[in-house]
């Protein structure tokens, strides 16, 4: 098993690791729109806070020797289905042809009142 920690992305909020290598498979812990440079939420948008959330899945993945096209399951967290749309338009960019398997439910709040959280599931090289 291989801990993943890269300070491109941001440091976990609470007794957890940004993700774990195991049997060929990374595990990376849920993503909310922390800018890592800063430690703070600054988009305020849906479409903004997809794109940092994103953006830090996209530093895990490298971090891990992997990349998007490796993802095979994400779950998606959103505190407003009836954004469902920006949030699938800002989303759907990251990947190409090959779409992962997917949940996204809709729930109360996320931390750090973030609009999104997002987690993956990748092969790993």
């Amino acid at each position: 098993m291989k801990t993943i920690n890269t300070t491109k992305a941001p440091s976990a909020i609470g007794p957890y690791v940004q993700g774990k290598i195991v049997n060929g498979f990374l595990f990376a812990s849920g993503q909310v729109p922390i800018n890592p440079a800063t430690g703070e939420i600054e988009a305020t948008t849906i479409e903004g806070q997809t794109k940092q959330v994103m953006e830090n899945i996209t530093a895990i993945l490298e971090e891990a020797g992997t990349s998007f096209d490796n993802i095979v399951k994400t779950t998606c967290f959103v505190t407003d289905l009836g954004q469902f749309a920006q949030f699938n338009e800002n989303y759907a960019a990251y990947f190409g042809e090959e779409l992962p398997a997917r949940s996204c439910v809709q729930v109360a709040g996320l931390p750090k009142g973030a609009l999104v959280e997002v987690e993956v599931i990748a092969t790993v090289k």
